[in-house]
């Protein structure tokens, strides 16, 4: 076979080299027959049979999630056993048998299309987009069904970077993507993806390297073809020459070289060469994720999403996790990074994170009931957490983070329920910090274009990029029809980030940024000419971003800088950003 490349979109950097491993969906054109009206019964046992194989397989991979596995996976797999749960893939497909005599597979394939056919329908993006759960949940069951699930291949135990099974597949679900995690998993490529969806965060988060939106490299690239790629272009070569292969293999080395070289610096304080201390922090899920960011030398922890904590509890009251449940997590995180910084975000629920998914009916989530919004409306949700936060501030440093505010109201509003909890908890004889720092995340153009209004109120701002770049450029981010409009150097997100970054420090308010751009060593000398001081990322990504910071130079940046913000080309503002890493 003659070698051939494919460009997608780039996810998670690095170079893989392996053997492909497709990962193949379970066929939707499966067999058609009628049951004999005394087999009906047995056959709906075995549709039943293979939907509770699917409850125990979900199960179990989500009781062996190893502990330092992204908490984005186990909310994923919460996602797909409540669509499991769902009387529409749980029940319905039964009557289909019952009435119609339909085998099986044909019962739950008939209910799956009539599904996605109505999904398909449905103007909102982000709506639409959750067909691609349903159809992950079908495949499951269709599987166990049909005998067809997939098999991993032996592996001989080598971890040889350059030999490394490199999946393929049309789209891989959380739970299939952790079948891989302790295995000879070099990096994955998808036909699917943008930017910043599921998959592509599970590949940052993983560390793996990733090309997402090939659009048919499932069907060109065959099993056991070399496959090698490169995660910074989002390029994908299949069976290339040894040249290029040996080619890859040395550009491989060099990083790995370069990344032991990185294990160096974990103790080494961020400071740039004029002398500039930067403060680095960690974004977790769980309290489970603090000695990763401890291991990665993080300052402190400068989101905690505590959504997490209360993601796949079905239903409202009474399901929610208790006020004491809260507060041990809370106090554990606390405590786990022994003394430095914990920021607590309250509940941030909608949009790409349902509290419940059967539940979900907003025509459009992202600008729904969400975040603050939905806390204010459920006031009794609200205070439970906020005492349980404030408790934990008993422990050690704790900030209190709000999302999602646009108005002054909510802020007023918000600001009067903290003190509530505080009164309640002085006369329940409650220990806490009574001078917790109280912040708002900016991720909002509202919010930005209206910072005054924040600054008076607040004790320092944390700016959500993924949801601003989100609302500023009106796409959903997590629509790969639209992924790749998805730009953090659109001229307006960046005079959103410079004016929020240099108002902030005006009024002597920190100003920190939590979202993917925090992480990425391509805009880290950006953020930094922008006045920026505090980024906030997954673990994995510290000691890149502070070995960047360690080679620059504010002197040199912020001039260049300047100019970047003056510029209105896309073409222009990339080759500058370019050059900046260069200076």
């Amino acid at each position: 076979m003659a070698s051939f490349t494919l460009h997608g979109i780039p996810v998670s950097r690095g170079i893989a080299i392996g053997r492909a491993h497709l990962l193949t969906p379970a066929a939707l054109d499966v067999k058609h027959y009628l049951i004999p009206q005394e087999q009906v019964e047995a056959e709906v046992q075995r549709l039943q049979r293979a939907i509770a194989t699917v409850h125990k397989e979900l199960q179990t991979i989500w009781n062996d999630l190893p502990k330092d596995s992204p908490a984005e996976l186990g909310a994923f797999i919460d996602v797909h056993a409540l669509i499991l749960s769902d009387p529409m893939i749980a029940e319905v497909p039964l009557e289909i048998i019952r009435t119609r005599h339909y085998n099986a597979e044909w019962a739950l394939v008939t209910q799956i299309d009539e599904l996605s056919a109505q999904f398909d329908e449905i103007e909102d993006a982000y709506l639409r987009e959750r067909k691609a759960d349903i159809l992950q949940v079908g495949e499951r069951v269709l599987k166990v069904l049909t005998g067809s699930a997939n098999t991993l291949p032996s592996t001989d135990g080598s971890d040889e970077p350059s030999g490394r099974m490199i999946v393929v597949a049309h789209d891989i679900s959380p739970a299939d993507m952790l079948q891989f995690k302790n295995r000879a998993f070099g990096g994955f490529v998808t036909d699917l993806g943008g930017q910043n969806s599921h998959t592509a965060i599970v590949a940052r988060s993983l560390d793996i390297p990733a090309a997402v939106g090939m659009y048919n490299a499932s069907a060109l690239i065959q099993q056991d073809d070399w496959v090698i790629i490169d995660g910074d272009a989002g390029v994908v070569i299949v069976d290339p020459t040894p040249e290029v292969l040996d080619q890859y293999r040395d550009r491989q080395a060099r990083l790995m070289r370069d990344r032991k070289k990185l294990g160096k610096l974990k103790k080494t304080p961020a400071i740039t060469r004029d002398g500039t201390e930067v403060t680095l922090l960690a974004n977790i899920e769980l309290p489970d994720d603090c000695p990763a960011a401890l291991e990665a030398g993080a300052m402190g922890v400068g989101l905690f999403r505590s959504e997490y904590l209360f993601m796949g509890r079905v239903g409202l009251l009474g399901k929610l996790p208790s006020e004491d449940e809260q507060f041990e997590s809370y106090r554990q995180a606390v405590v786990s990074m022994k003394g430095r910084p914990v920021t607590i975000r309250t509940l941030d629920i909608g949009a790409d994170k349902p509290l419940d998914a059967a539940e979900q009916t907003a025509l459009n989530p992202a600008l729904g009931l969400r975040a603050i919004r939905f806390c204010l409306a459920e006031p009794q949700i609200f205070m439970v957490q906020l005492r349980a936060i404030l408790r934990a501030s008993a422990y050690g440093p704790v900030k209190l983070l709000i999302p999602m505010l646009a108005h002054a109201f909510e802020i007023d509003q918000t600001l009067a329920m903290i003190e509530q909890a505080k009164t309640q908890l002085r006369e329940a004889n409650k220990k806490f910090d009574p001078l917790i720092p109280v912040g708002a995340m900016i991720e909002i153009p509202a919010a930005a274009l209206t910072l005054p209004m924040f600054v008076k109120r607040m004790d320092f701002l944390s700016i959500g990029t993924n949801d601003l770049i989100q609302y500023t450029l009106a796409i959903d981010r997590a629509d790969h029809e639209v992924a790749h409009l998805y730009n953090p150097l659109h001229p307006a997100v960046l005079y959103l980030l410079s004016t929020t970054i240099s108002i902030g420090a005006k009024a002597g308010i920190p100003v920190s940024v939590c979202g993917e751009m925090a992480g990425d060593t391509k805009l880290t000398r950006l953020l930094l000419g922008m006045g920026l001081r505090e980024f906030s990322m997954h673990p994995s990504q510290i000691l890149s971003v502070k070995q960047e910071i360690l080679n620059s130079d504010l002197t040199t940046i912020v001039p260049h800088t300047k100019k970047i913000l003056r510029a209105m080309e896309p073409s222009a503002i990339m080759e500058a950003v370019d050059r900046l890493r260069e200076v």
